[in-house]
């Protein structure tokens, strides 16, 4: 039996659909997920066999100007996952066209000279006329060995695309267990998983100016875990916000961790979440580190 195994990355613009999609292909909860850009900060590596292909889909995260070591920390892991692996998805919003960090993204694939493959996403928001031009602009600047069209919050065009990829990766043996989903430990799927309820729970500015970070997580005789983590912000108001009147913002955000948690360790999690403030933790290599980020 010939069996085939690659990396393949999905590069793009924050927003544009990237962890939706990788979560839509392994069918689990794998990359966080919210309204907001630049959710993702390191890659994340998904696990999935199609066929007798085992395709390892790297999500990275958005790909925009940065201003912080933490946001260039994120550019550089972006741009890794994509130059290691055998294939590159490119993933553009069809309804936001071709702004201007996507063409940033165009501009660098187009010297790189790596096998690209263009992926259109959210087409469910606009209308078939639009698709063309769009693939039009992009092939006209970037070389593309195929162009698929789907929707990664409905599914639609996701099976395509797997069979495609499961079909033209190159030959090799398995790089992980079959059964494996991740290669995240999952001190650091805790941490992103309290990250996601801070994004989908607090709003402006708050998000992206707090970490999570895992400080125990430990096993218990009946089977389950208990987990302790501290969420870092950066200002005194921000803590505030982050516990709520009464602690009642800290017990939501970790009651939908603990839960989505639960279901993707597939056992019960106890989950016990402390906020401590730390001015310039974005500026600390340390910090960086603890949340997978290389310096850069």
């Amino acid at each position: 039996m010939t069996t085939r195994c690659g990396f393949v990355a999905l590069v793009g613009a924050p927003n544009a659909g990237k962890s939706t999609l990788i979560n839509r292909m392994t069918g689990a909860k794998l990359s966080i997920v919210s309204p907001k850009a630049q959710t993702t900060r390191f890659r994340v590596l998904g696990i999935l066999m199609r066929q007798t292909s085992q395709i390892l889909l790297v999500d990275t995260p958005g790909i925009f100007k940065p201003r912080r070591k933490l946001d260039r920390a994120m550019v550089a892991a972006a741009w890794t996952g994509s130059q290691d692996a055998d294939i590159s998805l490119l993933l553009i919003d069809a309804k936001a066209g071709i702004r201007e960090e996507a063409q940033s993204v165009i501009d660098t694939l187009a010297k790189q000279k790596r096998r690209v493959w263009l992926v259109l996403n959210k087409t469910d928001l606009v209308s078939a006329q639009q698709l063309l031009p769009l693939t039009r602009a992009i092939t006209e600047q970037l070389a593309v060995e195929h162009v698929f069209m789907l929707s990664a919050r409905s599914g639609d065009g996701v099976e395509d695309l797997l069979d495609h990829l499961a079909a033209e990766l190159p030959e090799g043996p398995y790089l992980y267990p079959e059964d494996d989903l991740t290669d995240l430990p999952d001190r650091l799927l805790a941490a992103e998983l309290v990250r996601e309820q801070i994004f989908m729970q607090t709003h402006e500015e708050i998000p992206y100016q707090a970490t999570v970070e895992t400080e125990s997580f430990k096993e218990r005789p009946d089977g389950s875990v208990r987990i302790d983590a501290t969420i870092y912000v950066s200002r005194p108001g921000h803590k505030a916000i982050l516990i709520g009147e009464g602690g009642r913002k800290i017990r939501s955000i970790g009651e939908r961790a603990r839960l989505d948690l639960g279901r993707l360790l597939e056992r019960p999690c106890h989950l016990f979440l402390n906020v401590r403030e730390r001015a310039g933790w974005d500026e600390e290599k340390a910090r960086l580190r603890a949340i997978g980020l290389d310096d850069a």
